[in-house]
This record gives C-alpha cells, structure tokens and sequence, in this order.
C-alpha cells in the first residue's frame, strides 16, 4: 500500500455530513469543542466565509471549494467577515440532512458540515501529527488531486440538493472518501504545515515514514532509516525533527502502540505475543510504553474493551 492507504488501513475514519448551511451576510457560526475522536470539517461549496483565530491573529478566509478540518476538534467560530450583528439562522429537518438558513440580505454562502470519526486509539495517532485546523483547498484545480476534491465536491452537494434514496448512506461515505482526498490534496500543496503532511510531502522523508507505516514491527534504527532517506543519521533527525515537529521515534512509537491496542481488544493473543508483534522484544518495555501512552496497563485496556462491548 502507499503511505496514505496503509495510514488509514490502521486508523480506520468514517464520515457524518449533518448540516447545510444555506446563509446570506450578516451571519455568524460558532461551534463548541468536540468529543474525543471527532474531527469537524467545514466544506464551502459557494461563497466565502472567515475563520477567527482564537488567539487573536488575523482571520482566515475560505471561498468556494475549500475545506477546513480541525483535527484537534478546537472550539472554532466562522462568519461572514462584515462585524456587522449576525441574522439569525434557523434550522429545519429534510430528508437525510438538517438545513440551517438565515434571511440575510448580502453575500450567500453554501456550505456543507459534518465530522470525521475515529476510535481510540487510533484518533491520537492522527490528530497528534496534525495541525489545529488544516484548510485544504481545491479552487483552480492546479493539481489532478484537486480536480478530484472539487468533483467530489460537486457531487455531494448535488446528494444533498435532492432528497433521493439512500440519500443519507451516500452522504456519509462520501465524507470519509473525502478525508482521504483531503489529505492527500493536502500533501501536495506547497504551504503544507509542520506535521505528518509536511514528511510526506518532502520526497527524500518519505520512504522512512512509508517504511515505519508498513513494517511498524521491524526492529528499525536510526540509521537505518536514514539509509533509506539517503542521508546521514544527523541530517535526517534534524530533517525529520523539523518537517514533523516530533522525532520519527516517537512516530514509530505510537503506530506501534496503536496497532498493540487495536489488536489487544480484537484478539486474545497473549500480551507478550502482542508486544513482539509490535515490534518489542521486552514485555517490561512495551508494557511501560503503553502504559505512558495510554495511561492504562495493556491488561487493563483489554479488561475496559471487554467491559464496553
């Protein structure tokens, strides 16, 4: 598998489109903080909206066919950008979505919003290598990649227009082909942030991150995967420690730990078996990694899965 296909295949994310914004100036959206494993997404189908940085920098601005992800499921406030009192919006129930609608007078906005969805574990292995609130754009369509994100697009606004059979089923498996197009458009673009985007999109980075992702239980070294990035041991902590924002230890880590926990509640392989498969080759040392990971025992988040089911 490529990188993005195998990152996904460990962190499984499925999609909820709940909300269509249907706006006109002046008009103000503020959103609570998610729960644990939920990524809001926000998706401009028409018009422009602001995005306010909470810490008091200027705004973003998002326009027709750009997407706003907050990985980390920050309580986020977007509007129209007039400062102007917002015309209360009122919601009403179709089939298969709630429409929420104002009777402003000036610029009208489209826009679809929904979540992403992640299990523990696997939502730390994603939310931890990305930023705040990614916006991804595909106006111009300068890439083959965007020209997809914009037909996709195109396509669940027409799902969400008209209320057809199945109607709701598409909608959601829409939104999680559209996670991944997301990153993936993501990946390409030049101003990618510092995280897990920012490996990938550096060609001489990426064969480490590839390797970690689809051998996570090989006994992998530093130099060794600089090797594989044809660099020197230095050169690639330094690269890799730069462009991530963490060590490719850490990275390996928690894929490993991921997959520990995943099979651990799925199994009932030994947590020894579990460890080597992992990659440890000592229980005390996967059980203290997981322990600082988790902050429960390996033993104890299989007694607390068993118990949820």
């Amino acid at each position: 598998m490529d990188w993005l296909s195998r990152l996904l295949d460990i962190v499984p994310v499925s999609g909820r489109l709940e909300v269509r914004c249907l706006y006109a100036a002046p008009w103000r959206l503020v959103m609570a903080q998610s729960s644990p494993g939920e990524i809001p997404y926000h998706l401009v189908v028409e018009g422009s909206a602001m995005l306010e940085d909470p810490a008091g920098g200027p705004p973003k601005r998002l326009r027709t066919g750009d997407m706003l992800l907050l990985p980390h499921g920050r309580a986020h406030t977007l509007h129209d950008g007039s400062g102007a009192p917002p015309v209360p919006a009122h919601p009403h129930v179709i089939m298969n979505l709630i429409i929420d609608q104002n009777k402003g007078t000036g610029d009208s906005l489209d826009m679809l919003c929904g979540r992403f969805i992640l299990t523990p574990p696997h939502d730390r292995l994603l939310s931890d290598y990305l930023p705040d609130d990614l916006v991804v754009r595909s106006g111009g369509h300068s890439t083959e990649a965007g020209g997809q994100l914009a037909a996709l697009i195109a396509l669940m606004r027409t799902e969400a227009t008209h209320e057809s059979l199945g109607g709701h089923a598409m909608l959601n498996a829409l939104s999680a082909a559209m996670f991944a197009l997301a990153l993936r458009v993501a990946s390409e673009s030049k101003t990618v942030p510092t995280g897990l985007l920012s490996v990938v999109s550096q060609p001489r980075l990426a064969p480490a991150l590839t390797a970690m992702l689809q051998e996570p239980g090989h006994a992998w070294t530093l130099p060794e995967l600089a090797r594989l990035c044809h660099m020197s041991r230095a050169t690639f902590v330094r690269h890799f420690q730069q462009s991530m924002g963490r060590s490719a230890t850490d990275l390996l880590m928690d894929i490993r730990l991921t997959l520990a926990a995943d099979e651990l509640r799925r199994s009932s392989a030994s947590v020894s078996v579990v460890a080597e498969a992992a990659g440890y080759q000592s229980d005390a040392a996967f059980q203290r990694a997981f322990k600082q990971r988790m902050g429960v025992t390996p033993a104890r988040w299989r007694r607390e899965g068993l118990t949820a089911e």
